[in-house]
């Protein structure tokens, strides 16, 4: 029985039976799942528990009173609860909810949406948006009037090759015919191919009367932003799986490399990771709104890569959350690119393009949305390659988890970062979260902090970086606090009426501004420092300076 996803959840059986009732919350996520693309509630099974309690029974009359509670406070769920018993020999109910004809929600007109393992509340104009995103019959399902017979016999013998070569489809699947295939990927119903059908396996005639198959363009700029080449996949030709071989191949970008200094010798890498670009072409390919038209495009800077995708996110999904959400707009297809392999897990896009950039000591994605369009940049160049050395030996050593190589990959490209500044990039909500990504680094001594609670600061533990040469330029940016204070309170003795800028350049040019502003807050805050003025114009001298002549610069 698998954990919680975008399509199951688990609740107590205290939430249909007795004074505890739920009745409210649980039409909420019937409505989520509905909204959705379905799923189920397994009811009766705790959070983080994979069976029922062995001895539970389930009363008689529940599943009459939960499938009644449910028509009175929803519109538009269709649910079906019925009574199941686990291997342990407990029982729960298992409801499954269909995904609705047209937007659903609670009798009390409230909406919400299934992202991830989470139920989401869909507010103001996105309700809208919730009802002009899902037709009442997914875009993939419906029928293109193409007989089942003119799918192209290449494209299918292709991919039926490539569903039995997949370690990630069972046995019973790749013993399926050709035409068996078509049916259980939903490439075919009845006599004729779907529209999603015709995207992978159509004739080049067929893909282009969808009028939205997917057009790329490719275009490299040069310096100052001109115009230099081009490259154009927009005659239909190619299925988005064959799109994403094909561009990789094709355009000479991605042949190119650059070396990069490694102690006494140097290194060639890549200009960019073949993982994180095929996936960011995947994402591109299976995530748009196939009920729109436009053009994905690859601009291709000196200095970056920007993956620029007609629509929006999904709803649910921002550019804040695009880490941790997760809501396939195309089920379907999505599954075709993962069976196939070309594309990772539920939810796990991402993390894998953080891992790959932050291990080479590249910075992060950038994820923006627009009106009508989404964009994700990435660096051509590496920020520090010595974090690749770093990156290595730490996961050869310690054989670290995806979450722990990200954060500190994180870490390792920063003087050290406050929990709400860690927390920010990772896009975590609260400190149990954080606690989470953090994993074994402190354990492991890779991670050290200073402070307590909201001033609590991680970083690199100096030994690592000195194994790697990272603290030649760092030695005093990665100073404690208590010492960072010192410095300041003697500089001020000395040259009272100092800006920040000033106090930064006598004790060190290599400490973040940021990080001597918030000392000398601090500083203020605990009444050993006094300033005039405010932002640029604030000025700093000691209050009380025993033992020192203060004198003007």
């Amino acid at each position: 029985m698998s954990l919680e996803d975008q399509h199951t959840d688990r609740k107590s059986l205290r939430t249909v039976t007795g004074k505890t009732a739920q009745w409210d919350e649980l039409a909420k996520d019937a409505v989520c799942f509905a909204n959705g693309a379905g799923g189920r509630l397994l009811i009766g099974i705790e959070d983080g528990q994979t069976w029922p309690p062995a001895d539970q029974t389930v009363p008689p009359d529940v599943l009459d009173r939960l499938r009644k509670r449910i028509g009175e406070l929803t519109v538009n769920v269709q649910a079906l609860p019925t009574l199941q018993r686990a291997p342990n020999g407990g029982e729960f109910i298992e409801l499954l909810i269909e995904r609705a004809g047209s937007v659903a929600s609670t009798r009390d007109g409230r909406y919400f949406l299934r992202v991830g393992d989470t139920c989401q509340p869909v507010l103001g104009d996105d309700v809208l948006r919730l009802a002009n995103e899902r037709p009442g019959k997914p875009w993939e399902a419906m029928d293109s009037s193409v007989p089942r017979t003119a799918a192209d016999a290449t494209k299918l013998a292709r991919f039926a090759q490539g569903i039995r070569a997949s370690g990630r489809v069972k046995d019973s699947v790749k013993e399926k015919t050709h035409d068996e295939l078509l049916s259980h990927y939903a490439l075919a119903q009845g006599s004729t191919l779907t529209r999603l059908g015709v995207l992978l396996l159509g004739s080049t005639f067929d893909r282009r009367a969808l009028g939205t198959a997917p057009l790329v363009q490719a275009i490299k700029y040069d310096e100052q932003g001109q115009k230099i080449n081009k490259w154009v996949w927009d005659d239909s030709e190619l299925s988005p799986v064959e799109l994403v071989d094909v561009i990789w191949r094709e355009l000479p970008d991605f042949r190119e490399s650059y070396e990069v200094a490694e102690g006494l010798y140097r290194r060639s890498v890549p200009a960019y990771d073949e993982k994180v670009v095929r996936e960011l072409l995947v994402n591109a390919l299976v995530h748009r709104p196939y009920t729109q038209q436009g053009d994905i495009y690859l601009n291709l800077h000196p200095e970056r890569l920007e993956v620029v995708n007609p629509g929006r996110l999904p709803l649910g999904v921002t550019p804040r959350n695009i880490l941790h959400a997760s809501r396939r707009r195309n089920e379907a297809l999505a599954r075709v690119f993962h069976d196939l392999g070309l594309m990772e897990r539920e939810g796990s896009g991402f993390d894998l393009i953080y891992d790959r950039l932050l291990s080479q000591g590249r910075p992060v994605p950038v994820p923006e949305e627009g009106i009508d369009w989404v964009k994700v940049t990435i660096q051509r160049r590496i920020a520090k390659p010595e974090v690749m050395r770093l990156m290595a030996e730490a996961d050869a050593r310690f054989q670290l988890t995806q979450r722990e190589r990200i954060t500190l990959g994180v870490l390792a490209q920063t003087e050290g970062m406050t929990a709400r500044e860690l927390g920010a990039v990772l896009e975590t909500d609260g400190p149990e979260e954080l606690v989470v990504w953090l994993g074994r680094l402190q354990a492991f001594s890779l991670v050290h902090t200073t402070g307590k609670t909201s001033g609590m600061r991680y970083f690199v533990a100096p030994d690592h970086l000195r194994g790697v040469q990272l603290d030649h330029t760092t030695t005093l940016s990665r100073i404690e606090p208590h010492r960072l204070q010192a410095l300041i309170l003697e500089d001020l003795a000395r040259y009272p009426g100092s800006s920040t800028t000033d106090v930064n350049r006598r004790i060190g040019a290599e400490i973040s501004a940021k990080t001597v502003k918030r000392a000398l807050d601090d500083l203020a805050e605990s009444g050993q420092v006094s300033y005039a003025g405010e932002r640029r114009w604030r000025r700093y001298s000691l209050l009380s300076v025993p033992g020192h002549q203060g004198h003007g610069e």
